[in-house]
């Protein structure tokens, strides 16, 4: 069942007589949608999921459902002689009404402070039909106030999306003219960077002069502004697909949902780090938070199937690759993965069909060539395309050729082989073979006593922090100071004692920001609110339980005054804090 605090802004129609506008429409719709996703506690939509529906036929019924979510925004904007008519309205789905419109009457060139203004009301309505949210004074940021430079930016974007190398190469074009008109907009150089990573990772284009383009990208980026949360998984992108760093990869993607907790493609990309390293359940929940909040996002479905895959639930890997390439079948991470489980589950003869299906340039002739040997493996022969990746493979670059070696070596029982290969992990950087170190298609080996001194390695590399990042962090001192200022409160009024207690509350007691609360709590003290708060609770407990004059209070009475108010969280926590139950531990104190 969907939240009532959920809500998809669906794509501005455009009045305007020639249809001229739409790009402005556009952009009208994502400002909003970055606006409102920056309010804790509201779920919206992202972008690729709310667009999916531009020009449908869908009712509002039917989009709500696929979204899931309980609110609609529609809207439209009409330009004529420098001004813009922009109208709005808030759809309750269930209830099926219309509880809140409104028209503005701009300057266009004050389109990006209408927005904002756009975007507040529509919070404060929001708040006022749902409950609670915080919202800041400001929500809306102007990317760029060169209209232009944003429809190139939309249109890159939308290109992008289609993971195929043409349309990426539109995408490129779309940017680097994004960019041209506007030097300062950090997203134009964010999209070349994404679209030529793209590339090389998927053999598109020479793969050392792509990712040349795409790190000189991020590093003008990086000049506009080294904190963006666009720009910190586009690092993590690059720390993993260049450099073979799983750790500055993963520390990346955590500053970018830092910065920007509801960014879905960061979510994908935590959760391919984590399902790689075999952390499933971490996997997961980034998977499917990145599903709530883009659903109908093919990338997003691409790595939801490839975490089912991951997993061995082939069944359900299979199901989603069917639905992605039915809509695009040029989709070729999805055709990639839908082969490898075509070969796991030893569908060989269908897979060698997929295989040479593929257009020649689509895939790189090492790939095609470790495809064939590895299906030949799973049947325990050593054939000439065997002895032909051997050869390949004595190139220190051939990645494609490593990982397949590997592969057919463990497939083989050639482990020693396949463990010397591995060593190229190490040499080159190359981060195809830790895609395939880990892959369920290099199961015989992942048994092997070497196997997991391995798996130490390649997931243990560390980062040496730059001075710049060292200078950005907080003052240590004042950090101790905040910190025993919180205990020396908490110690002394006992806030824990009300069961009403909120983090919010907590923090207007001791005089500090809520924000600055919760960090403190966790990076500091390196426990969250509940936790904290809960064991305070305990040790209160603790005392009043061995006290003989409360003998005659129940536990779950003793349990109430130290500041808990439910049974189940009492024993719950209670177990897990001291390890047994309030009896035993009263038992043990006699």
């Amino acid at each position: 069942m969907n939240s009532r605090k959920s809500i998809a802004v669906l794509p501005f129609s455009d009045l305007s007589l020639d249809g001229s506008n739409e790009f402005i429409c556009d952009g009208i719709t994502e400002e909003i949608i970055n606006a409102l996703a920056k309010i804790d506690g509201l779920k919206v939509i992202s972008r690729t999921s709310s667009f999916f529906f531009k020009n449908h036929k869908a009712s509002l019924e039917e989009i709500a459902t696929k979204l899931d979510v309980a609110i609609l925004l529609e809207g439209s904007a009409q330009i004529h002689d420098g001004k813009i008519r922009v109208r709005a309205k808030l759809i309750g789905v269930e209830e099926d009404v219309h509880f809140w419109s409104e028209t503005w009457d701009r300057k266009l060139e004050n389109l990006f402070e209408t927005q904002d203004e756009i975007s507040l009301l529509i919070a404060d309505k929001i708040r006022e039909q749902h409950g609670h949210l915080n919202i800041s004074n400001k929500l809306a940021n102007s990317p760029t106030s060169n209209l232009s430079s944003y429809e190139h930016l939309l249109k890159g974007r939308l290109h992008f999306y289609k993971w195929n190398p043409e349309d990426t190469n539109i995408a490129i074009d779309h940017f680097e003219k994004a960019i041209e008109l506007d030097k300062g907009l950090i997203d134009g150089y964010l999209g070349i960077a994404d679209s030529y990573s793209f590339i090389a990772v998927a053999g598109f284009a020479p793969r050392n002069e792509a990712w040349k383009k795409s790190i000189a990208a991020l590093e003008s980026a990086k000049k506009l502004d080294p904190n963006h949360a666009g720009l910190n998984y586009m690092l993590g992108m690059q720390y993993f697909f260049t450099k073979a760093n799983f750790t500055a990869a993963l520390q990346h993607g955590m500053r970018s949902l830092a910065a920007k907790p509801t960014y879905s493609e960061a979510h994908q990309f935590v959760s391919f780090l984590h399902t790689i390293r075999g952390d499933f359940k971490k996997g997961r929940e980034h998977i499917m938070f990145a599903k709530s909040i883009d659903p109908l996002n093919p990338e997003t479905k691409f790595y939801e199937a490839n975490y089912f895959y991951r997993v061995d639930e082939m069944d359900k890997a299979q199901e989603i690759l069917k639905e992605l390439l039915a809509e695009n079948d040029q989709n070729l991470p999805a055709i990639i993965v839908n082969i490898y489980i075509l070969i796991h589950e030893r569908q060989l003869k269908v897979a060698r069909q997929t295989i040479e299906k593929i257009p020649e340039q689509a895939i790189t002739p090492d790939e095609r060539l470790g495809f064939f040997a590895l299906i030949e493996a799973m049947d325990g022969k050593s054939t000439a395309h065997l002895q032909k990746l051997e050869k390949h493979a004595q190139e220190p670059e051939a990645h494609h050729a490593h990982a397949y070696l590997f592969l057919t070596y463990a497939n083989l029982g050639r482990y020693d082989e396949a463990f010397s290969i591995l060593e190229k992990l190490f040499e080159s950087g190359s981060s195809i073979l830790i895609l395939a170190f880990s892959d369920p298609l290099g199961k015989p080996i992942h048994s092997h006593p070497r196997y997991s001194e391995y798996h130490s390695r390649v997931y243990a590399k560390t980062v040496e922090k730059s001075k710049e990042t060292k200078n950005r962090n907080p003052d240590q001192s004042i950090i101790r100071e905040q910190v025993e200022k919180i205990q020396a409160y908490v110690e002394s009024e006992r806030p824990y004692l009300n069961p009403s207690l909120t983090l919010r509350s907590l923090a207007e007691q001791v005089e500090i920001h809520p924000n600055q609360l919760s960090w403190l709590l966790n990076e500091s003290i390196g426990q969250n609110f509940n936790e904290f708060v809960n064991k305070k609770r305990i040790e209160h407990f603790k005392q009043l339980v061995i006290d003989p004059d409360n003998s005659h209070i129940s536990f779950i009475g003793l349990a109430y005054e130290s500041g808990f108010n439910s049974k189940t969280v009492f024993n719950t926590v209670f177990k897990k804090e001291v390890g047994m139950t309030p009896k035993e531990f009263q038992k043990s104190q006699l």
